[in-house]
C-alpha cells in the first residue's frame, strides 16, 4: 500500500503551495511512505485524481484542488481532513495505515478496538478519577455551605421580626402609660364633684310668698 499525495508543481496559488508543503512535510517527518503525483507536469495524474475523487467531496464547481491524498486506489481526503485528523491525533488511520507502537494514535486504537486501558493509561485515568471525586467532594462542600449560610440568613431574620415586636409592643406601652396615668388623676376631682349634695324635690316645691299673704297677716 502506497500513500499518493496529489499536487500542482507549477502552481500559481500560495496557498495550495502551503497546504501541499504541510502535508508532504509531515509524511516526511513520521518517515511515512509516500509517492507525489504531480498533476501539472502529468495529465494522467490530472485526470486519474479528479475521476477517483467522491462527488460528495469535491468543491462546488466540481474540480478538486491538490493536494488530494489517497492511498493506492483508496481515497483518504483533502488537505482540510487530513488537517482534522493531525489535530485529533489520528492520521494513521485517516492515511488507512497502523499507527507506530506507543503513539498517542495506537493507544487509541487499542481502546477502541479492546474497549480496554493500555497500562500506560491506567495512571491518567486514575488522576482523572481522583480529580472526578474530588469535583464532587468541592461540589457537595459548596452546597452545605450555601444552606448552612440560608439557615443562619433565616434565623436572622427571625430573630430581627421578634426584635421588631418587641420594639413595638414598648411602644405601645409607652404611649399606654401617659394615657392611664391622665385618666387616674382625672378622676379625685369627678368624685369631689359627685360629693356635692344635688338639690331635692322637697325644696324646688316650696312656694314663695306673695304679697297677699305678707297683707292679710298685718290686719
Amino acid at each position: 500500500m502506497v500513500i499518493k499525495v496529489f499536487i500542482a508543481s507549477q502552481s500559481g496559488s500560495t496557498a495550495i503551495k502551503k497546504k501541499q508543503q504541510d502535508v508532504l512535510g509531515f509524511l516526511e517527518a513520521n518517515k511515512i511512505d509516500f509517492k507525489e503525483m504531480d498533476i501539472a507536469a502529468n495529465e494522467d495524474n490530472r485526470k486519474w485524481m479528479r475521476e477517483n475523487v467522491p462527488g460528495e467531496k469535491r468543491p462546488q464547481n466540481g474540480i478538486p484542488l491538490p493536494p488530494q491524498i489517497f492511498n493506492d486506489e483508496l481515497y483518504c481526503g483533502d488537505f482540510e481532513a487530513f488537517f482534522n485528523a493531525k489535530e485529533d491525533n489520528g492520521v494513521y488511520t485517516f492515511l488507512g495505515l497502523a499507527p507506530p507502537p506507543g503513539s498517542k494514535e495506537a493507544h487509541q486504537a487499542i481502546i477502541i478496538q479492546n474497549g480496554e486501558v493500555p497500562e500506560s493509561d491506567k495512571g491518567d485515568l486514575g488522576n482523572e478519577q481522583h480529580l472526578h471525586i474530588a469535583a464532587e467532594d468541592q461540589l457537595e462542600e459548596n452546597i452545605e455551605m450555601l444552606h448552612n449560610h440560608f439557615e443562619q440568613s433565616t434565623d436572622i431574620n427571625e430573630n430581627i421580626g421578634e426584635n421588631e415586636a418587641v420594639k413595638v409592643e414598648e411602644s405601645v406601652h409607652q404611649a399606654i402609660e401617659p394615657a392611664e396615668a391622665a385618666k387616674e388623676e382625672e378622676q379625685p376631682e369627678s368624685k369631689e364633684k359627685e360629693e356635692v349634695e344635688p338639690v331635692t324635690e322637697e325644696e324646688d316645691e316650696e312656694e314663695p310668698v306673695t304679697e297677699d299673704e305678707d297683707e292679710v297677716d298685718e290686719s
